[in-house]
């Protein structure tokens, strides 16, 4: 009668709902209930939604405290201590008992609003004991007064509550070490288990626009999010009238579903553009200016863009006036400041009701999760640009993926200059913040190099997101405590090189966490995490992540990588075929990506990246990586930027030709450095040139590498 009582108080307070009870019933006699750990509320929750009689292990410590005494007279309680061997054997005993019992893995309520610290021991009783592992995941109690979250979350006195149970599991059949490597192995199932399940029971079925709507509900309409050169900082209220607001004009410019090309720089104006396209089902195509008109005239083919927005002062500001006059003769370019001066004050009272209705009058259904939600263009450093069609759900489920792994929450602010043309500083620079309550200052360039350093200090900056390049010119640069708010520096794009990683971690006591994606993974794959650190790889796929290895002629250990999950893109625009979207296919299946990257997984996971497919040589029949002749070069000078590259050799099949800034480089200094490799493994000719060639994002452009070769 109690435990209805205290289910029917708690359902009208807190709109309880328990979702997946039918996993509880068919978990069987047998059963360890993990949960996550959010607040005071959460055994209170579980104890009075969950059937039957269950038992609640909990720390002893905590079990001790004098308020908790009063509640655990209503529960079967097992105190124990995760770190004491006995207490965790006495539990695998009550477990064999055929008992249902509840652990918290983390040992304490969070602090950051996610996962935190996963014990080991906990995996070894759900090993030991044969027990059925029912996930359960908790959403809503972080936003109590009964969490720890205050100055983090906007707490509120009645948000709404829901249990996720999710489908049971066992660890035994994935376990074939003993001992000592069996316990730490179970514990990382374990973790592995609760990351799945946060990611699992996420909500990223939606459009984005409706996930801008659901970030303000929880972070609340004055919570700043964005923030350009201009330094007016930009509240939900404010930037979703003004979405709506060029949304409603672009109306009469542009139909649904089409493909509008976006040619601006990184601003709070360009985040207006896109979100107010998505508003009304419009899929902004955002040109890489960097290539210049041929490349933003062959994306716009591609991708069937008849209409591009811009600005008069960007395109006189970053000197593009010759291609704006250009492609306005093949395209119709529509400039903001002749759409703003078209937005009448009646227009502006519209979006603001609109603002503030948007319960009423948008739907999420209006418009499919799985509908393009951007087109991106792919770097072409190898060759010509494609275009990457990501839908809202591939960019949503990737935020959640990378939430799933690291700790993100609303107090975190963002230096984003990686250009919004960039997959990076598209859906990690820039909506990730903004949908996710953080906040985000938009710089328009990231070459920079003793600028942002001063930025990142001005702003108190605790996120940063760069390539290898864009690091190590900033480091050397800014002064040791430019970047002493940083809490991350993910690496992503291209390779991190030792001495990079060095230097942070000596100048700054920073440690760079390497991350792996492409455009077409919306972008993140894997990325190394706090908790989940192996220095040079690239660290571990995200959840719900599939892969499988194809075998190379020639590659001993590893295999050509080819991934599926929900944030794999929808499929390519091709140049030769406009506007026909070609789905993502490999040898694995529909909806498999073959990446193109030769790369070793090891038994905990960690990725380790050999090499890019086309970025190997074939010499007298010995396939020999390009990334691999470069670190060679990074060993014996490592202050220069080297590039390698095969051409045809009429005898021995191809030829590696390393291209290097290091003046008077020579063959004899590399092979003195790189003692023990072999002479097939090293360039046959080192070209010494003042600048190599690179991508706006600071990856080497190899196509135009090839062309300086063939040209000297």
């Amino acid at each position: 009668m109690l435990k209805k009582i205290v289910r029917w108080i708690l359902t009208l307070v807190f709109r309880v709902s328990v979702k997946g009870l039918d996993n509880y019933h068919k978990a069987g006699k047998r059963v360890l209930i993990i949960a996550n750990h959010l607040s005071f509320l959460d055994p209170l929750l579980l104890w009075a939604f969950l059937p039957d009689d269950i038992t609640f292990a909990i720390n002893t410590h905590i079990s001790q405290r004098w308020w908790l005494q009063p509640f655990l007279r209503f529960a079967t309680v097992f105190p124990m201590d995760p770190t004491h061997p006995l207490s965790l054997k006495n539990l695998v005993h009550h477990l064999q008992k055929d008992s249902v019992t509840v652990i918290f893995p983390e040992g304490r309520i969070t602090a950051t609003g996610s996962l935190m610290k996963i014990y080991d021991g906990t995996g070894m009783v759900a090993d030991k004991s044969g027990a059925a592992i029912l996930p359960i995941r908790v959403h809503g109690t972080e936003f109590t007064h009964f969490s720890k979250m205050q100055g983090i979350f906007r707490l509120r006195l009645f948000p709404k509550i829901t249990l996720h149970i999710l489908p049971h599991t066992h660890i035994k059949k994935h376990l074939e070490q003993n001992g000592k490597n069996r316990r730490k192995a179970s514990g990382h199932i374990l973790a592995d288990i609760m990351t799945e399940m946060m990611f699992a029971t996420s909500h990223y079925r939606q459009t984005i626009f409706s996930a801008l709507l659901e970030a303000r509900h929880i972070h609340g309409g004055k919570h700043t999010v964005a923030e350009d050169l201009e330094r007016v900082p930009l509240a939900y209220n404010t930037l979703i009238t003004r979405s709506i607001a060029l949304g409603n004009a672009l109306l009469k410019l542009t139909g649904t579903g089409e493909n509008v090309g976006v040619f601006l720089p990184n601003s709070t104006k360009t985040l207006y553009v896109v979100l107010g396209l998505q508003l009304h089902g419009r899929v902004p195509a955002m040109l890489n200016y960097s290539t210049g008109y041929a490349g933003m005239l062959a994306a716009c083919q591609a991708a069937s863009v008849n209409t591009v927005l811009t600005s008069r002062k960007f395109i006189e500001l970053g000197k593009f006036t010759e291609e704006a006059q250009l492609l306005s003769q093949q395209v119709n370019l529509v400039y903001l400041e002749d759409l703003a001066a078209g937005i009448s004050a009646s227009d502006k009272l519209k979006a603001l009701l609109q603002s503030h209705t948007t319960d009423f009058w948008y739907k999420n259904q209006q418009f499919n999760p799985d509908g393009p939600a951007v087109v991106m263009f792919t770097s072409g450093s190898e060759g010509t640009p494609k275009g990457v069609v990501l839908s809202h759900a591939n960019i949503l489920a990737n935020h959640k993926q990378v939430a799933a792994r690291i700790s993100l929450n609303p107090q975190d602010v963002i230096l984003n200059f990686l250009p919004m043309f960039h997959s990076f500083g598209f859906t990690v620079g820039t909506l990730l913040p903004v949908l996710n309550g953080m906040s985000t200052f938009f710089y328009p360039s990231p070459l920079h190099y003793a600028v942002i350093p001063e930025i990142a200090y001005e702003i108190n900056a605790t996120i940063l997101f760069g390539t290898n390049t864009f690091l190590a010119a900033y480091a050397k640069k800014a002064h040791a405590y430019d970047f002493y708010t940083l809490r991350y520096v993910v690496a992503g794009a291209e390779k991190l090189q030792d001495s990079t990683r060095a230097l942070w971690a000596d100048k700054f006591g920073i440690r760079i966490l390497e991350g792996y994606g492409a455009t077409e993974t919306a972008p993140v794959a894997a990325v190394n995490t706090p908790m989940d650190f192996k220095a040079g790889t690239v660290g571990r796929l995200l959840p719900a992540m599939q892969y499988q290895l194809e075998a190379v002629p020639g590659i001993a250990e590893g295999g050509k990588l080819h991934v599926a999950g929900p944030n794999i893109m929808q499929g390519y625009l091709h140049a030769d075929r406009p506007g026909t979207l070609i789905a993502t296919e490999s040898l694995f299946g529909k909806g498999w990506y073959d990446t193109g990257d030769i790369v070793h997984i090891d038994e905990e996971g960690f990725v380790s990246i050999r090499g890019r497919s086309k970025r190997f040589a074939k010499v007298g029949g010995e396939m020999v990586s390009l990334s691999a002749v470069e670190s060679y070069a990074v060993s014996a000078w490592p202050d220069a930027h080297h590039a390698a590259i095969s051409l045809p050799d009429p005898k021995k099949g191809e030829q590696i030709i390393l291209v290097t800034t290091q003046k008077q480089a020579k063959l004899a200094d590399l092979s003195a450095v790189c003692q023990g490799v072999s002479a097939i493994a090293l360039p046959k000719k080192i070209i010494c040139v003042d600048s190599i060639p690179v991508m706006a994002t600071g990856k080497t452009n190899y196509a135009a590498v090839v062309e300086l070769v063939n040209g000297l």
